[in-house]
């Protein structure tokens, strides 16, 4: 049986790699990119649906164009903001703390993917192996924080990680397939990370296709026992 996949935030750069690397997989049957950009053609194989993060609204509008009796085997969450080139950025101290920007950063970062699995959790693949998959920060991780700082973009993704946590043990009770994880995907070139790359060794800069070829082989590797984990590029278990 063909797979089926949604990757919501497909017009970012990793979620654009994670479309195409599937593209090319004969396993998967169909992918609904789910968006703020239309840009991208369909075909058989692709269809292209509109969704903001941002709208809760949107977000359970954007089944609608999804058949009914869909099942997903992966539902890969691509969305998040670090900075936006304006009026958001990361703190560096207290001082820099704003309660509009923090708003925003949540919202995308936590809010947004939350609603998410609200609505796409009904469609996952009960009878077999399903993986729905966030992207995640090391930097959420509270026990490695060591320079402080980045307030916002810290918090939001620590807080992400409690939901996936959250997820996975309520649906464990309904769907025993299900598995529920945060992924890092290392520092991948691209708009989140260009302002910070000048500070990251060339070795540890990824290209966003190398980057999705290995969250992809994370995913493949993944058993229920990993559900509610928070997993590297690489496949190491990032602590809380």
């Amino acid at each position: 049986m063909k797979k089926t996949v949604a990757i919501i935030g497909s017009s970012g750069a990793i979620g654009n790699a994670v479309s195409d690397n599937l593209i090319n997989d004969e396993s998967i049957g169909i992918i609904y990119k789910f968006s703020r950009s239309m840009s991208v053609k369909e075909n058989e194989r692709v269809k292209n649906i509109f969704l903001d993060i941002e709208d809760e609204e949107s977000i359970k509008s954007s089944l609608d164009h999804v058949p009914s009796d869909t099942k997903f085997d992966l539902v890969f969450v691509a969305t998040g903001i670090l900075h936006n080139d304006k009026e958001i950025f990361p703190e560096k101290s207290i001082k820099d703390i704003d309660i509009d920007k923090l708003k925003k950063v949540i919202l995308v970062n936590t809010i947004g993917p939350t609603l998410i699995g609200k609505y796409f959790i009904p469609y996952l693949r009960k009878d077999e192996k399903s993986v729905f998959a966030f992207l995640s920060a090391r930097v959420g991780s509270i026990s490695e924080n060591k320079l402080g700082g980045w307030y916002s973009y810290r918090a939001s993704k620590t807080a992400l990680n409690q939901i996936i946590k959250n997820f996975s043990i309520e649906i464990k009770r309904t769907n025993k397939n299900a598995i529920f994880v945060g992924l890092q995907p290392g520092t991948v070139k691209s708009f989140l990370s260009k302002p910070f790359e000048r500070n990251v060794k060339e070795d540890n800069l990824f290209t966003p296709e190398y980057s999705a070829e290995k969250l992809l082989q994370v995913i493949n590797d993944l058993s229920p026992d990993d559900s509610g984990k928070f997993f590297a590029w690489n496949g190491e278990e990032i602590q809380p």
